[in-house]
């Protein structure tokens, strides 16, 4: 099998998903747009040579439908031989492209591949492509189907995390990516988002509360708390887990993954696709996996991933020097964190999506770029990238620097 490696990785700021958001008035199409001219423009890519696009988008309905990665191509005027490609999984939709452009290279198939995911959920609103696991009863009674925010307080409960743990991981992740952009940790990798004129529109995370303390959080009510109680969801989640008498709601605005607007790229390649365009690798990928998990617990896929993926990889927790979890909930990481005793100072580094938002399609690409540019600073080798994903699903890569 042929080695892929990473050559280059881009993405824009995280504009806040609402329609007072930065990035509201620039369509999905043209946010994947911008990180695929900048790929081309800081590598000198000829498009011609690219033998495919694959990103991730979770709702691809309206503007953001119908293959958003090669009408993003088309808006970023690369050559009409290069292809796209949209895929879903959930929440991995942006890690699991660039696992697929790395098996096509790995089979031989394909030597460029530029693969990430996109979601302005600003103009397209979460769950608008609707679907039978959340509408169908048929479907969604044996899968225990309950809203997300319910599936983390049943993890919080079943797991023993309080209140006050969950909110102090959420201040933690506020004070980590406020320093790594005070130390300009993300320079090399955001690229500014800018309007036909040139004029600047966003070039920070703009969902960010650097001042959030304990205090701030303790007077925010728990978001899933009526719909859990009132909508009969707790019930589903004590049917799945009769071990749990009660669910304790504990998740909220404050620490649960924020709504943003967001695209990623990562450029793949082998190493003779990389040696005719004169590019240098910046690391392999080294293992991936995906997984199902617990439908009720949902969000505890990472966990069962990662031991999957060492066991596959012939590799242990001993061999990875830095863990990126996205933190679609604050017990997700808690979670993770407590299942393999793993170091917190090791974990999510530069914060999370707590602190920076998540933006569906393209929150996978993105934090394997972040950890991918942590490797480089701290001069380590290894990292493992993971995501939970709806409906009980786990999507996990090891990459190696080289």
């Amino acid at each position: 099998m042929t080695d892929a490696f990473i050559y280059d990785h881009v993405r824009t700021p995280r504009g806040r998903g609402k329609k007072d958001g930065s990035l509201h008035e620039v369509p999905a199409v043209r946010l994947g747009a911008k990180v695929l001219e900048s790929l081309r423009d800081r590598n000198g890519l000829p498009t011609r040579e690219v033998d495919d696009i694959i990103f991730g988008c979770v709702d691809p309905v309206g503007e953001a439908g119908s293959v958003i990665p090669k009408a993003s191509a088309f808006e970023a005027g690369y050559d009409f031989a290069a292809p796209g490609m949209q895929i879903s999984r959930f929440c991995a939709s942006g890690l699991d492209a660039v696992n697929l452009g790395a098996a096509k290279i790995a089979a031989g198939s394909d030597e460029l591949v530029i693969a990430g995911g996109v979601e302005s959920m600003s103009r397209v609103g979460m769950g608008m492509s609707g679907g039978a696991w959340i509408m169908d009863p048929s479907v969604g009674i044996p899968a225990y189907f309950m809203p997300q925010g319910v599936s983390a307080d049943l993890i919080a409960t079943k797991y023993g995390f309080t209140r006050d743990d969950v909110d102090a991981y959420a201040v933690e992740s506020q004070k980590r990516a406020a320093k790594a952009w005070d130390e300009g940790r993300f320079e090399r990798s955001v690229v500014p988002v800018r309007d036909q004129n040139g004029l600047l529109i966003l070039d920070r995370d703009e969902h960010m509360r650097p001042t959030t303390d304990m205090q701030s959080l303790g007077s925010l009510s728990a978001s899933f708390a009526m719909m859990g109680e009132m909508g009969g969801y707790d019930a589903v989640a004590i049917q799945a887990h009769p071990e749990v008498e009660a669910v304790d709601h504990v998740h909220h605005a404050g620490n649960s993954s924020g709504i943003v607007d967001g695209a990623a790229a990562v450029l793949l390649g082998s190493k003779a696709g990389g040696e005719t365009l004169g590019l240098k690798p910046r690391a392999r990928i080294r293992a991936f996996a995906s997984i199902g998990s617990d439908p009720a617990l949902m969000l505890t896929g990472p966990v069962d991933v990662t031991e999957k993926l060492l066991k596959r990889s012939g590799m242990a927790l001993a061999d990875i020097d830095l863990f990126e979890l996205n933190e679609a909930f604050a017990a997700v990481v808690l979670r993770y964190l407590q299942a393999f005793a793993i170091d917190p100072a090791v974990m999510n580094v530069n914060g999370g999506a707590i602190a920076m938002g998540h933006p569906l399609g393209a929150t996978g690409a993105m934090i394997l770029g972040t950890v991918l540019d942590e490797l480089e600073r701290q001069d380590k080798q290894t990292a493992l990238v993971t995501l939970c994903i709806g409906a009980g699903m786990g999507t996990a890569t090891i990459i190696e620097r080289v």
